[in-house]
């Protein structure tokens, strides 16, 4: 079942196109509660690494990593309801005392098996080279003392929370817990306890803008969901010791961006948000957010206020607070996610990108670690004033 992704063209060809380079260069869950408390047990994660390696972190704390299953019992799930509560896989980084621990491998090897045969690269690319790639976290590895600001995170539509991971370490590096939410029947595969693999049943029920407006609402409910446990539920065990409740923020890439709104909308305890290359999809676009700030960062060829597809100008009149419409030249959609980077560290780059992965990785890194210190650490960013000669790419909309 190959997957459809609301509000923008066929993800396919990019997909296939970024993780085919990769190919060619090995040889042949109100009154909700929670699970209980710890880190969920999934199929084990691997500790090699594929030769493969995550942008290098550019803050001062080493990175912790826990899995979390969270279990929200006052909802059913919308797109698979015989299979009980909704339930929801939190990967959750946070500043580390010590790189102590096992290192954190980038998904499992079910888990990226399926992300291969989703886009026809089953026979191609094996799955051991996007499993093992490197990353930078150490799994328990003991939290850092002090409260830090909390930074949720929704992948898009179909895609696995892994390929948000690099922005989730740097971040967690800079000073934030940060939570990478998998949606349950919104990927092509994500691995729960049990030894379950669950797919995206979603992806055939979702096509009308009517349907994107119901998997962005369901999203927003997870976000609150996952609020709540982190910060006074059981579910994040010890690690709410270490979140500071006033200061949260939520992001997302694609309809997970449209999530970080929708959620905003909802939960006023949400203090900030970031929409990374995603329409908001729910009418009126960008309503409901009571001034509080917002980010928007996309391609220039489907973001820019001339671009027939998106939502982003009726957005832009319906925020009232600080607000900044960025585009980014060469970019494409998955040009704010990890593919493109672990593509171009080989030298594999798609050639119909301008972009490289590399440079796509620093302005995504950028500016989002830029608006989240500026709106929930209160530190000034003149990156933020407008266009600078340090990445040309971007425009200031």
């Amino acid at each position: 079942m190959t997957p459809r992704r609301p509000g923008h063209p066929d993800p396919r060809r990019a997909a296939a196109a970024v993780l085919l380079t990769l190919a060619l260069s090995v040889p042949l869950s109100g009154t909700a509660s929670a699970a209980p408390a710890g880190p969920a047990r999934i199929a084990p994660r691997a500790a090699y690494s594929s030769g493969l390696e995550l942008p290098p972190l550019t803050g001062p704390y080493s990175v912790g990593r826990r899995t979390l299953h969270l279990v929200d019992r006052s909802r059913t799930d919308p797109w698979v309801p015989a299979s009980g509560h909704r339930e929801l896989m939190v990967t959750v980084s946070y500043p580390a005392r010590t790189t102590s621990g096992p290192p954190a491998a980038y998904m499992t090897d079910e888990e990226a098996q399926l992300l291969l045969e989703a886009r026809g690269l089953g026979g191609v690319v094996p799955r051991a080279v996007v499993a093992g790639a490197r990353t930078h976290a150490r799994t328990d590895a003991r939290p850092a003392a002090g409260r830090f600001p909390l930074v949720l995170l929704s992948p898009g539509f179909s895609m696995p929370r892994a390929t948000l991971t690099s922005i989730a370490e740097d971040l967690a590096s800079r000073g934030y817990v940060v939570a990478l939410v998998d949606h349950a029947y919104e990927s092509v595969g994500t691995a729960f306890p049990g030894g379950r693999i669950l797919t995206c049943a979603a992806c055939e029920q979702v096509g009308t803008r009517e349907e994107q407006a119901a998997v962005v609402r369901v999203r927003a409910k997870d976000m609150s969901f996952v609020i709540d446990e982190l910060t006074h539920g059981r579910g994040a065990g010890g690690l709410s010791r270490v979140i500071d409740p006033s200061r949260i923020g939520i992001g997302g890439h694609s309809i997970g961006g449209a999530a970080a709104a929708a959620t905003m909308a909802a939960d006023r305890r949400v203090r900030a948000g970031a929409d990374l290359d995603g329409d908001f999809f729910v009418h009126p676009a960008g309503t409901g957010l009571g001034g509080r700030p917002f980010l928007m960062i996309g391609a220039a060829s489907t973001h820019s206020p001339g671009a027939p597809t998106t939502d982003w100008s009726e957005a832009w009149r319906h925020l009232h607070g600080w607000k900044r419409w960025l585009t980014v030249d060469g970019a494409e959609h998955f040009s704010f996610t990890d593919l493109p980077y672990l593509a171009g560290q080989l030298g594999l780059s798609d050639p119909a990108v301008p972009l490289s992965g590399a440079r796509g990785w620093r302005i995504t890194r950028d500016y989002v670690s830029a608006f989240f210190g500026l709106h929930l650490r209160g530190m000034r960013q003149p990156l933020l004033d407008g266009p600078g000669a340090i990445h040309p790419e971007v425009a200031f909309q």
